[in-house]
């Protein structure tokens, strides 16, 4: 009789082991969720970045419907509507509300973080991002503080 031997199958199977093994390291699939999750932060950031500096643009200068005296190119002057520290960009206390402002002019939708950000519309959003008129360079920078494999993800204009 020809068959294989416990042995054999026990070598062929630990072989095969092996290469499942080697595969799914080679393609990491934690590092790519991370790199999926940090491409769609890149995007969400973008996109409000462009949203404000439209509405800027629109609006000579002057931001928000606070007080259209200060342009928020004067950061950190008084009144300015873009405060000169991150503030998380979201509906809750102590969070800059901007969905009015930029939704649905300028935006279907605010972008959220992929990973704990939420939109339920206008009233009830957290999208995780940050922004802050930079009193320095007096750019607006919106930021992705949870950006993940070590990754810093800021754009400003």
């Amino acid at each position: 009789k020809k068959a294989f031997t416990l042995i054999e199958l026990l070598i062929v199977i630990g072989i095969i082991v092996i290469l499942m093994a080697a595969t799914l390291a080679a393609i990491n699939p934690f590092r790519q969720f991370a790199q999926a999750n940090n491409a769609s932060r890149w995007a969400g950031v973008n996109a409000i970045l462009n949203a404000v500096s439209q509405r800027l643009v629109d609006n000579k200068g002057y931001f928000g419907d606070v007080d259209p005296n200060f342009p928020v190119t004067n950061c950190p002057g008084d009144g300015d509507d873009i405060p000169t520290s991150s503030v998380i960009i979201g509906s809750g206390s102590n969070q800059y509300n901007i969905c009015s402002i930029l939704v649905p002019t300028y935006l279907a939708a605010l972008p959220k973080d992929p990973q704990g950000g939420n939109y339920n519309g206008c009233s009830d959003y957290n999208t995780q991002f940050t922004i802050r008129c930079d009193p320095t360079t007096k750019r607006v920078v919106i930021c992705a503080p949870n950006a993940q494999l070590g990754e810093t993800i800021c754009v400003s204009r």
